[in-house]
């Protein structure tokens, strides 16, 4: 599982108290777990962890008990995608608007996991209200994928955020470090193992009086082990001969469980024993799947009356419809169906595969088949799952399934390796994929009768797919000949069988190319034919993907209002879909973008607004940043150009790339805002940074930059230069075609000929400029000269009910900042809950419950510009 998988909603739920647990004063919730940022709850299987857990933030706790998030871990989170998209799940449920824009930047696979918790952090360091994030069977998920990201967090947890784990081994985290600095509570088995008394009390409970002698000498063989006390419970029951029973058994935990369980196994009716085993194959339990392994009927019924006997049934949702076996139970049963009926694993995993296969739980499928030792089920069921999965951009999940796979098989499978090959270029994985492209090309050559494919219709698509990629990887290597050529053969083989799919990811490749080589009509005549394509074939979202770059183009030359029809109909189309399809977002972010360059804020304003009610969701991997970056131009425009640089700042520490050549860095936008402000030096550390020189040739690639180069020559008096280098820029414009950088042009080069005493050369410049724009409503381009004098703060009044002191303004401007609670506190010289109160009192008027919606709404209110 990865990060971009549905995520299975009963291990997000939070347990309730049972009724018959036995209350134990002396282990309520240690006082110092409140104050320590990690509370490990660590013994070995069986002592009631999760229970103690469950009495501690169960669903059933009072309502002013702090905010939890909680998780139950199972084997499949060792992977890094799915650990992560559960925690962050769970903190997102239980204090909104803290993880989303992580989930979004994590689903996109593009970004470290420091850098996704990064972000979190900084939104939970304001958080107002306590968190305890508490993530049960830790141990399953702890390894080598997990453990770094997780020490970061330990590291970094601010104070109001605490960290539980149930694990039944000590994590690999800094516990020494955490111990001697008093940053860490712990509960352990000897805490955990029952009294005498105790013991006592939970037999009555469990319906067995035992007393004296016997129940000391229970007590003393259990060694106060709830498991073992919970079997013995259940063997006890109507037993007339306990003294003996109880004498029976001795030694090590595990044969202690072993003796119980066999005699719970052997008490039961033979239809029982028969269920028990045979459904300890399953890590969830649901009476449709239970009567399918099993072969029976009734299985629903059974599994209500099992959880009534308390024989080790865990409910997983609140109607009762899924149940697990306690872990320790279901091994210990495990260990019995091996040991007794090894022929029957195969078949009952087998049966397991078939009925998720039917319900379309392709991962639960395949892991079924892997058990059931059936590699080569379980690499049809992946095959058949990969369109799918590439279609929902899940590339990710078939790399893991793939490379789970023994080579044998996926050897003689070239659907299975092509599959390989395209989630590692997507996954930006793009080392050794020429390889198995040569592999896939080797096995194309084999006889028919050696090649396994589960989809002999699909085989035929194969050369084009393969020289798709091939073009893919040719331009991450700067090979445009090499793009164009395999791109172009791949579009002609797709042709040749009706394979649109291809065809249209082959025409954005060619579009790609051309884009970077600065022929932009050709590259929108390719991207509108990879979007009508992808149109035809239902991929909605990856229209609205390639919407963004057609609008783009359409800008750049000159095309102001088609790029507005373009993203305005990807919106219709989307909301056929769904009204917040990935990709629609972004829409409004463009639009945002668009609405800027006719001058209309307004405008600008409110479909920033719609995009960020919207959320990270509906934005694609890229959303992130082209937020910040629209937000930061509608602040320029209205002159808080302060507010500008930190949002270009963060939409820096978000970026996500894609394969669009990048003809608008944000180092060179930010560099603008910089000039504007006065500071030149940042201008120019930024030009030297990028080796830019007024001497340069012009390039397409490098056009927005040396457009600020020359912005930054006019600030240093160099003219000369700068009108050189401008009309280079012009004539390289003009021949491209690229009516945007023709206007900018024109205006700085009006500029600087005024400047240097050419009246009549400014004048024509700027009326050219001015045709040019007039055309399709160009307004910002003409209004946005060479200025290198700050725009004026303007003062906003507020416009809410409830107005912010100016102390709450002053917490607000560093919320805007990169500062965590901890240094802002230290910024303004106040305590911490000083801090907290006061962000409380922020986010209840501004109408928000999260760090970046506050610091939104702000931009939005005007609240933010204030004096550098």
């Amino acid at each position: 599982m990865d990060a971009n998988l549905p995520l299975v909603e009963s291990k997000l739920f939070r347990p309730r108290t049972r009724p018959d647990v036995v209350r134990r004063a002396r282990l309520a919730r240690p006082a110092a777990a409140a104050r320590t940022r990690l509370t490990l709850v660590a013994a070995p299987a069986g002592f009631g962890k999760t229970t103690l857990l469950t009495s501690w933030y169960g669903e059933d706790q009072g309502a002013d008990d702090p905010r939890v998030a909680w998780v139950s871990l199972d084997e499949g989170d060792r992977q890094a995608g799915s650990f992560w998209a559960y925690l962050l799940t769970a903190v997102e449920r239980a204090a909104p608007g803290t993880a989303a824009a992580g989930l979004t930047l994590l689903q996109s696979g593009q970004a470290p996991v420091e850098s996704v918790l990064t972000g979190v952090l900084n939104e939970l360091s304001v958080l107002p209200d306590d968190l305890e994030v508490v993530l049960d069977d830790y141990h399953l998920a702890d390894g080598p994928e997990v453990q770094p990201g997780m020490a970061f967090l330990v590291d970094h947890l601010p104070p109001q955020v605490r960290l539980t784990l149930g694990t039944r081994a000590d994590p690999a985290l800094p516990l020494a470090r955490l111990r001697a600095r008093g940053e860490l509570t712990e509960v352990r088995a000897t805490d955990l193992r029952f009294t005498t008394e105790e013991t006592g009390a939970y037999l009555v409970a469990s319906g067995v009086d035992l007393a004296g002698d016997d129940l000391a000498s229970l007590a003393d063989r259990t060694e106060g082990w709830i498991a073992a006390l919970h079997l013995a419970a259940i063997s006890l029951t109507g037993r007339e001969d306990r003294t003996s029973f109880i004498a029976g058994f001795a030694g090590d935990d595990r044969y202690v469980v072993d003796y119980l369980v066999e005699e719970v196994l052997d008490r039961q009716p033979a239809e029982v024993r028969d269920f028990l085993l045979g459904t300890s194959v399953l890590e969830r339990l649901t009476g449709p799947l239970c009567d399918t392994v099993t072969g029976t009927s009734g299985s629903r019924r059974l599994l209500e009356r099992l959880e009534r006997e308390n024989l080790f049934v865990v409910p997983l949702d609140d109607h009762r419809r899924w149940y697990r076996y306690h872990h320790l139970f279901a091994d210990v049963l495990g260990a019995h169906l091996q040991a007794e009926h090894p022929d029957r694993v195969t078949a009952l995993h087998r049966r397991a595969s078939q009925w998720y296969d039917e319900q379309g739980d392709a991962a639960a499928a395949v892991r079924h088949a892997l058990a059931a030792g059936d590699d080569e089920r379980a690499a049809d069921l992946v095959e058949r799952a990969v369109p799918g999965l590439q279609r929902e951009r899940r590339e990710a999940v078939i790399v893991g399934w793939v490379e789970a796979l023994p080579p044998d098989v996926t050897d003689r499978r070239p659907l299975l390796a092509l599959g390989l090959a395209g989630g590692l270029m997507s996954s930006n994985r793009p080392e050794g994929v020429a390889q198995r492209l040569d592999e896939v090309d080797r096995m194309l050559h084999l006889p028919a009768d050696e090649l396994v494919v589960a989809d002999r219709e699909a085989l035929a698509g194969v050369p084009a797919t393969v020289r798709m990629y091939r073009a893919a990887l040719a331009l991450l290597g700067g090979d445009l000949a090499g793009t164009t050529r395999h791109a172009t053969a791949a579009a002609e083989l797709a042709a040749g069988r009706g394979d649109t799919l291809v065809a249209a990811g082959a025409s954005a490749l060619l579009g790609l190319a051309a884009w970077t080589r600065g022929d932009l009509a050709g590259a929108l005549r390719d991207y509108r034919a990879a979007a009508a394509g992808l149109r035809e074939i239902g991929h909605v979202a990856d229209v609205l993907g390639c919407s963004i770059a057609v609008a783009d183009l359409q800008v750049a030359l000159g095309g102001l209002h088609d790029a507005r029809a373009t993203l305005e109909d990807a919106l219709v189309l989307g909301a056929t879909v769904a009204p917040d399809l990935r990709g629609t977002a972004d829409m409004h972010d463009g639009l945002a973008g668009l609405a800027l360059e006719r001058g209309d804020l307004a405008a600008a304003a409110e479909h920033l607004r719609r995009s960020d009610e919207l959320g990270e969701v509906a934005g694609l991997p890229q959303h992130p940043y082209r937020w910040r970056a629209a937000m930061a131009g509608l602040r320029e425009a209205e002159g808080d150009r302060g507010a500008a640089v930190e949002l270009l700042e963060e939409a820096q520490r978000v970026h996500v790339g894609d394969f669009s050549p990048d003809v608008r860095p944000l180092a060179s936008r930010l560099a603008r805002v910089r000039l504007a402000l006065g500071d030149l030096d940042a201008a120019r550390a930024w030009a030297r940074r990028r080796n830019l020189s007024a001497d340069d040739a012009p390039s397409y690639l490098r056009e927005h930059e040396h457009l600020t180069l020359a912005r930054l020559l006019v600030a240093d008096g160099e003219l000369a230069g700068a009108e050189s280098l401008l009309e280079r820029l012009l004539a390289d414009a003009e021949t491209g075609g690229r009516v945007r950088a023709q206007i900018e042009a024109l205006v700085l080069l009006s500029g600087v000929r005024r400047d240097r005493g050419d009246r009549p050369g400014a004048v024509t410049a700027l009326e050219r400029a001015r045709l040019l724009a007039e055309r399709e409503g160009f307004v910002r381009v003409l209004t946005d000269g060479a200025t290198t004098t700050p725009a004026a703060s303007v003062p906003v009044p507020q416009v809410l009910v409830d107005p912010l002191s100016e102390r709450e303004l002053e917490v607000l401007r560093l919320l805007a900042s990169e500062l965590d609670g901890p240094a802002i506190a230290r910024e303004l010289v106040v305590s911490l809950h000083t801090v907290r109160t006061h962000t409380k009192h922020i986010y209840a008027k501004l109408g928000v419950n999260s760090r970046r919606a506050a610091v939104t709404r702000a931009h939005q209110l005007g609240l933010l510009r204030h004096p550098r």
